[in-house]
């Protein structure tokens, strides 16, 4: 999502852009995203603030009438203490940011979400109207279809193997030996970004797979077609749901994720798919009928330090790079952000504290991660 947006954005500022994608545009990690449009829990305010101005790229676009977006609002409830206190917490903290959000009663979840079944000893929730999902793949199809009316030329089924600099540019070397000439390199790939920098000569800057259940992986399940009423995105604490394409939904249980294995997803019959189907029917009426159809390993891009990476790498001014969580809800933000920086028009204060440098200045530190609770994506 982020790299078509930014190719899009670039070819229509009058550069000439070429797409390079190791296999199909929004086949990695845009194709297993729970695809959450928000600022809800986004920490430091620095981070809050640069999704709020991606919360804000979605609407616009879906003002000018889009396919993708669904602004449909966010329902959360919390049962245990701890929950409770977390979520009143963030609620004090976006009420004094003047984030939109509604404190509301346990009785009122179910004229929010009718097929709810109605839960005990709620103890705190809160209504978020304006956040809303993303279908990607709709998205990644829209601006792939802008970037090309622009002129952009797609490469597929290719990798970078080396980016060599020279007097006259910098040789992007391809794995079928095709070599392109460039004045700039924008490094879109995510998960995949510490191969980027490998080619350009700098250390890594993304966490990479290291044992199940690390925040690089997380379950995503799809039911069948099933008769519902759900339109918004529901936060609840054993099983998180939104709707997906074709009358589906989209489960994701963060507790489920310890068992999580980078490119090892579970069977149809697994426990784990067994699991999401018995947490479905404790909390939506309708799913009696219910199956998975496909559940999937998701692997996050994440950062060293868990904050956004955007901007010119120390040292290799020609590559810019992009990695990020919540790269669905910064996506139609960055794709004009960083073109407008990479073609020398302007900087945006917005992004002053996700520079590289700061990872790659000192030795490469490897900084505490977000911690992960009930709620949290």
């Amino acid at each position: 999502m982020i790299g078509v947006s930014i190719a899009a954005e670039c070819a229509e500022r009058g550069a000439e852009v070429v797409l390079v994608d190791k296999a199909e545009p929004g086949s990695g990690t845009s194709s297993v995203s729970y695809a959450w449009v928000n600022s809800n829990n986004k920490e430091p305010s620095s981070y809050y603030a640069l999704n709020r101005a991606g919360m804000a790229a979605h609407y616009k676009l879906a003002n000018n009438g889009n396919e993708w977006f669904r602004p449909t609002g966010h329902v959360e409830f919390a049962t245990s203490t701890v929950h409770a206190d977390q979520l009143q917490a963030r609620l004090d903290r976006l009420r004094a940011r003047g984030y939109e959000v509604e404190k509301i009663s346990g009785n009122s979840l179910t004229d929010l979400v009718p097929d709810l079944i109605e839960p005990q000893n709620v103890k705190t929730a809160a209504y978020f109207p304006h956040e809303g999902h993303c279908f990607p793949r709709l998205y990644v199809r829209n601006q792939l279809q802008r970037a090309q009316q622009s002129g952009v030329r797609l490469l597929t089924r290719l990798s970078v193997e080396a980016l060599t600099e020279t007097p006259s540019g910098v040789k992007v070397h391809l794995s079928d030996g095709t070599l392109l000439m460039a004045d700039h390199v924008i490094s879109a790939v995510g998960r995949w970004t510490n191969t980027i920098t490998a080619a350009a000569g700098i250390g890594p800057v993304v966490a990479e797979f290291q044992h199940p259940g690390d925040v690089t992986v997380g379950y995503l399940a799809t039911t069948n077609p099933l008769n519902i009423s759900l339109t918004r995105v529901l936060t609840t604490p054993e099983l998180n749901i939104r709707p997906h394409e074709g009358g589906r939904l989209l489960l994701q249980a963060l507790d489920l994720d310890t068992s999580a294995v980078a490119g090892d997803d579970p069977d149809l019959g697994s426990d784990i798919a067994k699991e999401f189907i018995k947490r479905l029917r404790r909390v939506l009426r309708n799913t009696d009928d219910a199956t998975i159809n496909s559940i999937s390993v998701g692997q996050r891009a994440m950062p060293l330090d868990g904050l956004s990476i955007i901007g010119v790498a120390p040292a290799v001014p020609w590559l810019y790079m992009v990695a990020t969580h919540s790269g669905v809800t910064l996506a139609p933000y960055l794709g004009p952000t960083v073109a407008a920086e990479v073609m020398g028009e302007k900087t945006d204060p917005l992004l002053d504290n996700f520079r590289p440098a700061r990872l790659l200045a000192s030795g490469l530190p490897s900084l505490p991660l977000p911690p992960r609770y009930p709620g949290q994506q």
